[in-house]
């Protein structure tokens, strides 16, 4: 049995991890997240490890609004890290395992090859800035990590892109979205369980490891948008628009599609299609 910490349990991904932990009775959980815990508070951070005393902590929280931080630059780098720096010091000191969960967005998007990991970062704005920095903190302060970088994350909680969609775009309502920005979608379900296999093979891992993870395939938020409303049973209503056409305080990658072999590889899994797993998703927030 393993103690496993996931910091940020309310988010996309917390959640899923919650509902996994719900039938995981080998291992004891802890989630924690605002308002009772502050990731940028050392002294709860300190207090909660030595009281827990995890084997295995999940960083899932992060500062994410990608506009905001251009306004809130200080706000984006003590979450995305300052606050990953202490964690990491921490986990170091305890000799508990980090799986730190970053970004497509740390690549500029100018290739239309897929990304793998040895392939240089440069973020542009505000927020791939602070999630790049994040993992360094990671690199720095301590020797037993993984670094998952993910992308398009979605789910049936909180506010994200496929339940905008289907929300905006029911009942034939126009809606337009840009074709000029590819990428590939996660299901928020998919990389928790990612996370949880990482955890449980992390004597495999010597230092810091740095992972690409994603589902499978290609799409432009275009093609995400009018797969969204099909599957949903929607007569989609989509009009492709150019990125120029949105200007936004903040740059987004034009292409950011990740090579996924190593973590395939590594932790010996099929990786499910986008569009598969966005059916699974939708058919569960039909439920609700």
């Amino acid at each position: 049995m393993s103690k496993i910490w996931v910091v940020g349990g309310n988010g996309q991904l917390g959640k899923e991890l919650k509902l996994l932990s719900e039938k995981d009775k080998k291992n004891e959980y802890l989630f924690s997240d605002l308002p009772d815990f502050d990731i940028q508070d050392d002294k709860q951070i300190a207090k909660i490890s030595k009281e827990f005393v995890p084997e295995i902590v999940i960083n899932a929280a992060a500062y994410t609004n990608v506009d905001l931080a251009e306004e809130e630059p200080d706000k984006a780098f003590a979450i995305n890290a300052s606050a990953v720096g202490k964690l990491a010091e921490i986990c170091s000191k305890q000799k508990a395992f980090l799986i730190h969960i970053s970004t497509d967005f740390v690549f500029d998007g100018k290739r239309s090859r897929p990304y793998n990991e040895n392939i240089s970062a440069c973020p542009g704005g505000t927020y791939a800035s602070s999630k790049y920095k994040g993992e360094v903190e990671v690199l720095l302060n301590t020797k037993h990590a993984a670094i998952i970088r993910t992308s398009w994350l979605y789910s049936n909680h909180g506010h994200n892109f496929m339940k905008t969609i289907i929300q905006k775009g029911s009942k034939g309502n126009e809606l337009k979205v840009v074709f000029d920005q590819c990428g590939t979608p996660t299901w928020a379900a998919d990389l928790a369980e990612v996370c949880l296999r990482m955890a449980e093979n992390k004597s495999k891992i010597k230092c810091v490891e740095l992972f690409h993870y994603s589902n499978e395939g290609v799409a432009s938020w275009y093609d995400f948008a009018w797969e969204i409303l099909t599957i949903a049973g929607e007569k989609p209503n989509i009009v492709p628009v150019g990125t120029e056409e949105f200007p936004r305080p903040a740059p987004r990658p034009a292409y950011s599609v990740m090579d996924k072999k190593k973590i395939r590889e590594f932790l010996g899994i099929s990786i499910p299609h986008w569009k598969e797993s966005l059916a699974k998703c939708i058919k569960l927030e039909k439920r609700k």
